[in-house]
């Protein structure tokens, strides 16, 4: 209702009735009246409601977001997977792309799981995954444990330590292949220093050359194991400490019932991340041995390069990518029941 009208109601002598006199103010009209009327009231009243049916439902719009996603993930991942899988029955050699295809059956994976040289590589890849992992966890849990207790000058030991990880593993590979060698390489200089032989030759002897990526792995990410186990340090709660504290525990004890359980699911996450991408190790090696002297360096990732692009037996190397496969799927697997069976400790 405007003023003017309620004023209009009112008579001089004091009789006027603002109720009878008043009429229903138009909308558009008066002090207090909104732009647009009824019209501005009409669209609000639809409002979104009435606009989303002219427009995109929101699934429609999430699959807009995702679908782009989903196709990259299946051009890139599931395709290539399910073509290797149809190549690992067949003869197909991709330099001859013209020849005719015969369908092999399981005779590819016969020949590889029959081939001594093939688990001669197996063995070489289990050599390395052994030691650089064993090596790695535990040369980082005492890192961690170091830093853990956040001495003076902290902050740059730990970014200090976490340079040889962030290196590419090609640059890493060259850098350790001048630094073995036996004429002008350090490496030597530092035996002698400690009493040992000064004329080793770190890639060139059968006996020493599985060693070397042992040591060069080990060295270039030692500090992201030590990374996860120290996140892992840090999310143990102090009343737990506290408490073993009160009760005059040693720092054995307290080691062993307190730090050791809580950091066992990073554990088994750093021995499950660095298992699979030492599985997929080529490009380090590759620059340091090339798979040599012989073959006593050259681990499963090469061995399937050779068998692929060099000797372009691609139907056999695919049946051999896909044993790999599975050998990493199964170790993970045991690794995620491990981890959930921890968890629920």
């Amino acid at each position: 209702m405007a003023l003017s009208e309620v004023h209009a109601g009112l008579r001089p002598d004091g009789g006027g009735d603002v109720a009878a006199h008043a009429r229903p103010a138009v909308a558009g009209r008066g002090l207090f009246a909104v732009p647009g009327g009824s019209a501005a009231a009409a669209g609000r009243a639809t409002g979104p409601a009435g606009r989303r049916g002219a427009g995109l439902s929101d699934r429609a719009l999430a699959w807009c977001f995702v679908g782009p996603t989903v196709a990259l993930l299946l051009a890139f991942n599931v395709f290539p997977l399910l073509w290797t899988v149809f190549l690992s029955f067949t003869n197909y050699r991709a330099n001859r792309a013209n020849a005719e295809l015969v369908w092999l059956g399981l005779a590819n994976y016969q020949r590889v799981l029959g081939d001594e040289a093939m688990w001669e590589r197996m063995r070489a890849t289990a050599h390395f995954l052994g030691w650089s992992i064993t090596l790695q966890l535990l040369i980082g849990f005492a890192l961690a444990l170091l830093l853990n207790r956040r001495f003076r000058s902290h902050s740059f030991w730990s970014t200090a330590i976490l340079l040889p990880m962030m290196l590419a593993p090609a640059v890493v590979g060259t850098f350790w292949k001048y630094f073995f060698e036996p004429q002008y390489g350090i490496f030597n200089r530092f035996v002698e220093l400690f009493g040992g032989r000064g004329d080793l030759s770190m890639l060139s002897e059968t006996n020493l050359s599985p060693w070397a990526i042992v040591i060069v792995d080990t060295w270039m990410w030692t500090p992201y194991v030590m990374l996860l186990l120290l996140a892992g340090l840090r999310s143990i709660p102090p009343y737990l400490y506290e408490a073993a504290e009160i009760d005059r525990a040693s720092e054995w004890t307290k080691f062993w019932r307190i730090t050791l359980p809580m950091v066992m699911p990073f554990i088994i996450l750093a021995l499950l991340f660095r298992t699979i991408e030492n599985f997929k190790m080529f490009d380090l090696v590759d620059q340091l041995t090339n798979g040599g002297p012989g073959s006593v360096t050259e681990l499963a990732s090469i061995a399937l390069k050779r068998e692929a692009f060099e000797k372009w037996r691609t139907g056999y190397a695919s049946a051999f990518a896909i044993i790999l496969f599975v050998a990493i799927y199964g170790l993970s697997m045991v690794a995620v029941r491990f981890l959930e069976r921890v968890r629920q400790r």
